[in-house]
């Protein structure tokens, strides 16, 4: 059974930061792309990164590039790094993995976390 765990949300002020991790297992995740998407409330979900299996490959949101960094630290864990936080970036934070390369449409994931929430107070 694959499981994709978040971890790292939190509270915090406007201009702080936070980082999330997200574990994966049940199986091997080489040549999988991961990524993390969010849901604000009465929003869509919407794309924020995303990294290749190698890591030598990232893909961002504009509404978050310069502000925020995605990183792999092996084939079933990876990491966003939040900084420069606004109350906009408050939502539920998810993590995926899809076969393959990036993408930042939420239909080429095959698995899903669970969600962390990420609140950034004004």
């Amino acid at each position: 059974q694959v499981q994709l765990v978040e971890s790292g949300g939190g509270l915090v002020q406007a201009g702080g930061s936070l980082r999330l991790s997200c574990a994966a297992s049940g199986r091997t995740f080489s040549w999988y792309a991961m990524g993390w998407f969010r849901q604000a409330p009465g929003k869509e979900r919407e794309f924020v990164a995303a990294i290749s299996w190698s890591g030598g490959v990232t893909k961002y949101a504009d509404s978050v590039r310069g502000r925020f960094t995605i990183s792999r630290d092996n084939a079933k864990s990876i990491n966003l790094q939040m900084d420069r936080l606004k109350p906009d970036d408050t939502a539920v934070y998810y993590c995926s993995a899809k076969n393959g390369g990036v993408s930042g449409v939420s239909r080429d994931y095959d698995f899903w976390g669970q969600g962390t929430q990420v609140t950034v107070s004004s």
